[in-house]
């Protein structure tokens, strides 16, 4: 990957609701020639097929842990939407946040959970719909406002449904360098199955 000035040691963040493709943005950035900071300690499985691209330390910011966050620069680190604030400011991020529409989000994550065997509540759906709404808003308004974060909206159903313009507007967004051809052929569309 040609690094530009642009990109050069920012750290690629891929963001979003659990379920939202984020595991899929992130085997594109990798098929595109950014590697990805991952443990491999979470299995793919049939949620995931193709792996979920996860670093456990990223759970731990909360709790202070960020030091590995020197070994992120150019590359790609998964971190869910709630855990976005606890990155160290001293930092510069692109972020990749990824949008999907709300009930396929829904039911993606009650069929990963009775696929693991747990238990699905029940809740109401237009509830639990609504929580993650105010939450992407008050994650959005956030990132509006941190002068170390870009941050780039890719809609999942609209990647699914027209890869090319979407991967060249991430191209860009990271300062251009990356094999397209590579990231679209990344995309399995026989994985989009919650379709709403």
């Amino acid at each position: 990957m040609h690094n530009t000035h642009a990109q050069a040691d920012a750290i690629v963040v891929v963001s979003g609701l659990p379920r939202s493709g984020t595991s899929l943005m992130m085997a594109m950035l990798a098929a595109g020639g950014i590697p990805p900071l991952t443990d491999g300690q979470r299995r793919a499985d049939v949620s995931n097929p193709k792996g979920y691209y996860e670093y456990e330390r990223v759970k731990k910011l909360p709790a202070g842990d960020a030091e590995w966050l020197a070994e992120a620069r150019n590359r790609a680190v998964k971190v869910i939407s709630a855990l976005l604030q606890h990155l160290p400011a001293q930092y510069t991020y692109r972020v990749l946040f990824m949008q999907r529409r709300m009930q396929e989000v829904l039911a993606s994550q009650r069929r990963m959970l009775l696929d693991q065997g747990q238990p699905v509540d029940d809740a109401d759906d237009a509830e639990l719909a609504l929580a993650f709404e105010r939450h992407l808003a008050r994650v959005q308004a956030w990132l509006a406002q941190q002068p170390n974060m870009q941050v780039l909206y890719v809609n999942y159903n609209a990647l699914i449904a027209d890869p090319a313009p979407h991967v060249a507007a991430v191209n860009r967004f990271l300062g251009g360098g990356l094999d397209e051809a590579a990231m679209i052929q990344a995309i399995d569309p026989s994985l989009y199955r919650q379709r709403a």
